[in-house]
């Protein structure tokens, strides 16, 4: 069971697979619970995340519906393996929001990682100065002592799109290029950095011109996908509240077709750079 019996991100994604299989194969909760001999109560909670399943339930509630792929029972069955992890964000779960949390148990899990931002530097690029001055100087008010935990969670995060790590796409506005949000010198070192990041063979970096016009309109967000194809399993998207979490396999779809539409629009990786590099060359002539 979940600690505390609350769902974790993982034991909510093995629920709702479960859940999609039942509903394919057009069966409801108290068939299920005669499958695994148990009670509605308990298929409600295992489809909720509240309760993760057993092995055994699992195989047998996919005999049930109809699946019979291999790779299917061995995928659910390491969710529930890992549905209570303790994962090294829990080390600082004092200092970060649940909602924050969770978007990096996602993060954590995935084969690719897709974002757009037409705001700010994403938080897998950030460098340490950038990170804190983003952090402080946030419309959300972050206590003093807060903000060391919150960079250092950040900085961490990084590993996952390090050489041989999951498959990283970011594109970004290019307002957030040209124009620093953060000290001068912090921005060049940020940029440059995104030029060494880019370089590495899982990680794209792409920037949407302004000629893109109203695509640019799009809110932020990051898109996952969790096995060996890229198929988006779950977005994220940060507002003022916190970090929400959508799921629903319209929503998934909608979100994919816009990362699609943006990232046709574009420009291209070697363009991108090119850019990048044009704005680091200006920002130094005019500071001499």
């Amino acid at each position: 069971m979940p600690a505390g019996g609350r769902p974790t991100v993982r034991s909510r994604r093995l629920g709702a697979a479960l859940k999609r299989y039942r509903v394919a194969a057009k069966l409801d909760q108290p068939a299920a619970a005669e499958v695994i001999e148990a009670s509605q109560t308990r298929v409600s909670r295992i489809e909720s995340g509240h309760v993760t399943a057993r092995p055994i339930e699992i195989r047998e509630m996919l005999k049930a519906y109809g699946v019979s792929d291999s790779e299917v029972s061995d995928k659910l069955m390491a969710l529930a393996k890992s549905a209570n992890h303790r994962g090294w964000w829990l080390e600082h779960s004092a200092h970060l929001r649940e909602d924050y949390l969770n978007h990096i148990a996602i993060e954590d899990d995935a084969t690719y990682i897709r974002e757009w931002q037409p705001v700010i530097i994403p938080g897998l690029l950030q460098t340490p100065a950038y990170a804190e001055a983003a952090i402080t100087a946030g419309a959300s008010h972050v206590d003093p002592e807060q903000v060391e935990h919150l960079v250092k969670a950040r900085l961490t995060r990084q590993a996952k799109i390090e050489p041989g790590g999951a498959t990283y796409t970011a594109i970004l506005w290019e307002p957030v290029i040209i124009h620093p949000l953060v000290s001068v010198e912090i921005h060049r070192d940020q940029l440059s950095a995104i030029l060494d990041v880019g370089k590495r063979r899982n990680v794209t970096v792409q920037v949407l011109p302004f000629s893109a016009g109203v695509l640019a309109g799009i809110s932020e967000f990051s898109s996952f996908s969790f096995d060996s194809d890229p198929m988006v399993e779950a977005v994220t998207m940060e507002n003022l509240r916190g970090t929400s979490v959508l799921e629903d396999p319209d929503d998934l779809s909608a979100y994919a077709n816009a990362f699609d539409q943006l990232r046709s629009a574009a420009l291209a990786p070697e363009e991108s750079a090119r850019l990048i590099r044009r704005t680091l060359r200006s920002s130094k002539e005019e500071s001499k």
